[in-house]
């Protein structure tokens, strides 16, 4: 005769058939406590991201509703059609083709040039103290006095360094004009704001190599990897989050650069390095089109976004999923 024992305490039966026990009557209203806290402390942050985003992007897209030409004048309704004239308008798609253009020099040169300073100055010799901080010189240096020390360098009527320094040498017999063709010109543009712009991905990328575990490369050279092979396996992959930042901030921070084309070449010569911000730019205050300029930032905004989600779609390290 078998005989059922009721569950003791304790066991899986008992655990499963128990109620959940109450929380103690003041671990709630402590945790609404904190929870309003961290609302306060993120409070400044959401008013200030709404006042300096939100607010400008729904005012340009009321402002590319209306058919307003200079700031402070009132304009009537009149729908898509700045939108559909900015559609349609093969000089703005032109302008974005520059900008991609001009996106693709800057995130290749930029990257080769940062990578290879973060890896040496990754490595320990004597004054790399002091070369870590002067890396960065180029990037604080103010965007005018950049663009004068440039002009001056590949100046080609007489006074720059550079032409002299190709004649010199045997490469060139007459004066590179820098800004006189379309090619030259963009091409010397992007040489500029890589030089201005790869020290701060340099330090990125530094403080990344720094936090990659020597054993791994200890371990590697043990076993007999190379050089490339240890850059390869293990470098790249450890990186891999830090280039995703890099790529996805660095490639909208560069289609936004204004500064440098508008006082180098202010679009020239003949609109060859009008990218998209610098069209905006004219037709907002040269043309005086101020709400068909609108609806190009409005445009110009909707195709970063989209870039910025197929990029997170495709680039997107899986640990970062």
């Amino acid at each position: 005769m078998s005989v059922t024992s009721s569950p003791e305490p304790g066991t899986a039966a008992d655990r499963a058939t128990r109620r959940p026990r109450a929380w103690p009557a003041g671990l709630d209203s402590r945790r609404r406590r904190e929870a309003a806290l961290g609302y306060l402390f993120i409070a400044p942050l959401v008013l200030w991201l709404v006042a300096t985003i939100l607010w400008p992007l729904a005012a340009s897209v009321h402002l590319s509703l209306l058919d307003v030409r200079l700031i402070g004048t009132q304009g009537s309704f009149i729908g898509l059609d700045n939108y559909i004239r900015v559609l349609t308008d093969d000089r703005f798609w032109a302008a974005i083709g520059r900008s991609g253009i001009w996106i693709l020099g800057n995130a290749v040169l930029q990257t080769v040039l940062a990578f290879s300073a973060a890896l040496v100055l990754a490595q320990l010799f004597p004054g790399v103290r002091v070369a870590r901080t002067l890396v960065i010189l180029s990037w604080i240096v103010p965007t005018v006095v950049a663009v004068i020390f440039w002009r001056f360098l590949l100046n080609a009527s007489g006074g720059g360094l550079i032409n002299p320094l190709l004649i010199e040498l045997g490469l060139t017999d007459d004066p590179v004009g820098f800004f006189s063709s379309g090619g030259s010109a963009m091409t010397s543009l992007i040489v500029i704001n890589s030089w201005r712009w790869f020290p701060f991905i340099t330090v990125i990328l530094l403080a990344a190599l720094l936090r990659v575990p020597s054993d791994l490369y200890e371990a590697a050279a043990i076993d007999g990897a190379t050089a490339v092979q240890r850059f390869r396996y293990i470098t790249v992959p450890m990186l891999q989050p830090t280039l995703f930042v890099v790529g996805l901030i660095g490639t909208l921070l560069s289609f936004n650069v204004f500064d440098i084309i508008w006082l180098i070449t202010a679009g020239g010569p003949s609109s060859d390095t009008t990218t998209a911000p610098v069209m905006i730019y004219e037709t907002a205050f040269k043309r005086f089109r101020l709400s068909i300029a609108a609806a190009m930032s409005v445009v110009t905004a909707l195709i970063l976004v989209a870039f910025a989600l197929v990029f997170i779609r495709f680039a997107q390290p899986k640990e970062m999923g």
